[in-house]
């Protein structure tokens, strides 16, 4: 048998990913393209040790593919995409509602050579490809299920996140092995704040978790000086402290081995490490693809994502900080207390003096390689709104200047066509949401509900034509959204808990629904 291998900072031992345990065989499947979706392998399930497996691989001299498909059917299951959510003619919240339950799923237990992590608990997968659970993600699904009356999922969810934590000591992109290199836009803070359990042991709990998903992001922090880096953080020449997105591996995705090794050779004047790193990193910033980590603004071989300094993470890691400090003040931690609410104090000084971009009045990203706050108009400026770091005047310039990325049906994520799915045209639920909250916190509330009213009808109409709901939508025409590694999925977790979340707190009249 295989043994797992200890993860830095983790406080369990990490499974392999099945780069590493199927070595030869899966660079084969995935290179020759056996399965038109990367992840298709990267999901199988081994049918016996993988060792035994190898061992058998080994002796087979120079097979074609229909040998090697052959090979891989007989020790391997194959995941299907065929359990699709189905269309009713139920009224649009009354579908989703119902989608919950067809969305549930349980891993209690798996074999120690499966790409699947388990789970104590039951969770919501977001859907189609998405078989298990994500990070980011689950927020705004888990703001749904509350809605819904499923507080039963919400408390389940949360208590999976935290043993992710206890195991690896971070939670990572998703609940497969090849996805604990590295981790998600940090929401688990405002997931805890929806929990109903209220028992002392339940909020200690709570704030363990919190404490040591802060310890994650910030590790390397004690070995760097003014303009260093390490890791996920980076010391700028004035000593401000702050993240960026990383990977703990610079190797091709399991998920997608194909598309990077391609990418790689797209790009001969850079290491092929530097590559698939800044690619893993887009994977963990949940942007993947967008202008904001290409360095031409269109190509993806550009991609320099670990040079970035993003508004989104750290806003949310502000939020993570008060939210820990509050947490430690509720409990009679003081000094504890006072300790976060300093950092928290540093870092929002930090976002205002290096993520602010005055001439255009809204929040950015910085660009480590130019030492400036970079231009570019996204979709991530609401974030400082969303947490409330900004003050009145910021929040209000921001406003103004987010008004450039309005659609038909919402906001555009970027004001780039690139072809990138996290670029123009392309909207999606968790941006409008972000949006729409961190608006109405500083009065903006016209926009606000443009935004949610837009979002609503096009999501509405969608539903009407194709019975479905989708991850992502063209915000310019209505339609499902394009770009990306994959065709667009159905389901949808976020897009579900997004719809109503705005459904129960819109401020103007609601969409009509049908039977209504």
């Amino acid at each position: 048998m295989t043994r797992p291998r200890p993860q830095q900072g983790g406080h369990g031992m990490t499974p392999r990913p099945p780069s590493e345990l199927f070595g030869s065989l899966f660079v084969e499947v995935q290179e020759r393209r056996l399965f038109a979706d990367s992840k298709t392998f990267a999901d199988a399930v081994p049918r016996r040790s993988a060792d035994s497996i190898m061992a058998d691989w080994a002796a087979i001299s120079a097979p074609d593919d229909h040998r090697l498909r052959m090979f891989v059917e007989a020790n391997f299951d194959l995941p299907s995409d065929t359990d699709q959510p189905q269309p009713d003619a139920r009224p649009l919240a009354d579908h989703i509602t119902a989608l919950w339950d067809d969305l549930t799923r349980e891993m209690p237990v798996v074999g120690a050579e499966l790409s699947a992590l388990a789970l104590p608990r039951r969770y919501v997968v977001p859907g189609g490809r998405f078989r298990e659970l994500y990070y980011w993600d689950s927020y705004f699904t888990m703001l749904g299920l509350a809605r819904s009356g499923r507080q039963d999922l919400v408390e389940d969810m949360l208590v999976n996140f935290g043993s992710l934590i206890d195991r690896y000591g971070h939670i990572p992109n998703g609940t497969r092995s090849y996805y604990l290199s590295r981790s998600h836009p940090p929401f688990f803070y405002l997931m805890s704040a929806l929990s109903k359990d209220d028992t002392e042991e339940g909020r200690r709990r709570r704030l363990g978790w919190m404490i040591a998903e802060h310890r994650y992001w910030m590790i390397g922090e004690d070995m760097i000086g003014s303009g260093e880096e390490h890791a996920r953080v980076v010391r700028l020449d004035d000593g401000a402290l702050l993240n960026r997105y990383w990977d703990d591996r610079a190797a091709p995705r399991d998920e997608s081995w194909a598309e990077d090794m391609a990418l790689a050779r797209e790009a001969p004047d850079r290491p092929a490490g530097e590559v698939w790193r800044d690619l893993r990193a887009a994977a963990e910033s949940g942007w993947d693809f967008s202008s904001r980590w290409l360095g031409d603004g269109l190509t993806l071989a550009t991609i320099r994502t670990t040079r970035i300094i993003p508004i989104d993470l750290n806003s949310l890691l502000h939020g993570l900080e008060k939210a820990i400090a509050n947490a430690c003040e509720a409990s009679g931690a003081s000094e504890q207390a006072a300790f976060f609410s300093a950092r928290a104090a540093s870092r929002q000084a930090a976002i205002e003096k290096h993520l602010w971009n005055d001439a255009d009045g809204h929040y950015a990203d910085y660009d480590l390689d130019t030492c400036a706050v970079r231009g570019q108009v996204t979709a991530a400026m609401t974030f400082p709104l969303f947490v409330g770091i900004a003050d009145g005047a910021r929040a209000h310039r921001t406003a103004a200047a987010l008004e450039t990325l309005l659609a038909p049906g919402g906001l555009n994520t970027t004001a780039s066509c690139t072809g990138q799915q996290w670029d123009a045209p392309n909207g999606w639920a968790p941006l409008q949401w972000i949006a729409v909250a961190g608006l109405r916190r500083y009065g903006e509330t016209a926009l606000a509900d443009t935004i949610t009213e837009r979002w609503l009808a096009m999501v509405e109409r969608q539903y009407h034509a194709t019975g479905q709901l989708f991850e992502k939508y063209q915000v310019e025409t209505g339609e499902a959204g394009g770009g990306g590694e994959y065709p667009v999925a159905t389901g949808f977790g976020w897009t579900n808990g997004i719809v109503l979340e705005m459904l129960a707190t819109q401020t103007t009249t609601p969409v009509p629904q049908p039977g209504s």
